[in-house]
């Protein structure tokens, strides 16, 4: 039987981080927090928990993710952000996984809470995460802040039974201060890249994305709380593309 690490990065996080450590006390032989100096009660709620707590400069959420891993006592891992918790079923499927592991690595599929209602379209639902692992055969990689973990070639996988919970914001307010905050590490990621972003794609982008997560990701049928997210998601886009313009307009100003 594989004894699994828990991991878990945060950074102010006491109203979550409970929560999530509950949710898998049961299956977990290792509980690591790895924290970018929090100033709220998220290291004592943790440690009351029984989570180790690591203390770690935040150098990016991809880079954050893949030195946490450095963390673990046991190489196969479940990763969960703090906002994250797993579902009965999805305990019960990792439970069984331990008693018979078949696969290098599990997805599962991912539910999320928006201001208190369950959100079971506009392309948020499955949303399959790849999460439980064999952290000696990948590794994260992806643009931040949206990271992904990437197996190695020849790597076995399967999906799991059971949801994430993720409980991602409490107000509007917490999705527009995120939408901005992502926004700008988005654009700077594609900046430095290499990346730009056309007049069409700034007007155009924002439109394509909220027919495809209203329409057809059925977000309609999500009711009003569908119509707010779609909304929103289509305003990053504009956002995250006016931000990337912004930068190259003010390196051209820089270098005249």
């Amino acid at each position: 039987m594989p004894q699994l690490s828990v991991v878990i990065i945060t950074f102010n996080e006491e109203r979550n981080i409970a929560r999530c450590i509950d949710s898998v006390k049961r299956i977990a032989d290792d509980i690591v927090v790895v924290d970018s100096f929090s100033t709220d009660k998220t290291k004592e709620i943790a440690e009351a928990k029984g989570a180790r707590f690591v203390l770690h400069e935040f150098p990016g959420h991809i880079e954050q993710k893949n030195w946490a891993i450095t963390q673990a006592k046991y190489p196969f891992i479940l990763s969960l952000d703090a906002d994250e918790a797993l579902s009965e079923e999805l305990e019960k499927s990792i439970a069984e996984v331990k008693n018979n592991k078949q696969f290098d690595g599990y997805s599962m599929n991912r539910l999320t809470n928006y201001c208190g209602k369950w959100v079971h379209h506009c392309g948020w639902y499955p949303d399959t995460k790849f999460r439980l692992w064999d952290s000696t055969k990948g590794k994260w990689d992806g643009v931040n802040p949206h990271d992904r973990y990437d197996m190695d070639k020849g790597a076995t996988v399967s999906q799991l039974k059971g949801d994430i919970l993720h409980y991602s914001y409490y107000t509007l307010t917490d999705h527009l201060n995120q939408v901005n905050k992502f926004t700008d590490i988005s654009a700077n990621a594609l900046f430095k890249m290499g990346r730009k972003a056309s007049l069409l794609k700034i007007y155009f982008s924002p439109v394509f994305k909220f027919i495809r997560d209203f329409i057809l990701k059925l977000g309609f049928l999500d009711g009003y709380t569908g119509f707010v997210i779609s909304r929103i998601s289509a305003h990053a886009a504009f956002l995250k593309y006016a931000k990337l313009r912004q930068l190259h307009i003010k390196e051209k100003l820089i270098h005249k």
